[in-house]
């Protein structure tokens, strides 16, 4: 076979790959309980919101421009949805800030829980602040219905075309698919 089949071939076979992981992770699946702890070291379960409608998971950090710039965004829609039956986790993660140290510490005035060992992040399988999974309760512990980007503008609320995580969310109190599965979302990632 000439190189050029070969890498031809090559190239199918990752594309092949990728498609397949992409396809995987975009799946509906189901993940199990989890604890953490809130700043006051309460105990916070998922199993406790089985009775909601939809569990919205969200990772931030302080240090995370992306983090801070989608606080009143994600307050608002907290706020919005909790008398829909949608109960929202922040959890604080670390991330890989800049070498040289020039990534500023911020404040994020959302309740965090905190993911110290990242358990959380691995089993929902986020990479980034600011990144949300949206779950909802089923039979066997709570099937993942999206994970990604909040909206497609983190620096600037007031030019969202795209709120996905709204649009979701809407789509699942209703009844209906999520719409989109998975959307790649813009952040800090999360240091492993």
């Amino acid at each position: 076979m000439s190189f050029r089949r070969i890498s031809i071939l090559a190239a199918l076979t990752l594309l092949a790959g990728t498609l397949a992981i992409g396809t995987a992770r975009a799946q509906s699946n189901t993940v199990a309980d989890f604890t953490l702890k809130t700043a006051a070291n309460a105990s916070v379960s998922l199993k406790n919101f089985a009775g909601n409608k939809a569990v919205v998971v969200v990772f931030v950090n302080p240090a995370c421009a992306f983090s801070r710039l989608y606080q009143d965004r994600l307050a608002a829609l907290s706020s919005a949805y909790r008398s829909k039956g949608v109960e929202f986790l922040f959890i604080n993660v670390p991330i890989n800030l800049d070498p040289a140290g020039n990534a500023a510490p911020g404040e994020v005035t959302l309740p965090t829980l905190t993911d110290a060992s990242q358990q959380v992040s691995a089993l929902l399988g986020v990479s980034k602040t600011a990144e949300a999974v949206v779950l909802q309760p089923s039979a066997g512990g709570f099937a993942i219905r999206y994970r990604g980007a909040i909206d497609d503008n983190p620096q600037m609320a007031g030019s969202v075309q795209q709120a996905y995580l709204k649009q979701v969310l809407d789509n699942v109190l209703a009844g209906r698919a999520a719409g989109v599965a998975d959307k790649r979302a813009a952040g800090c990632l999360i240091k492993r």
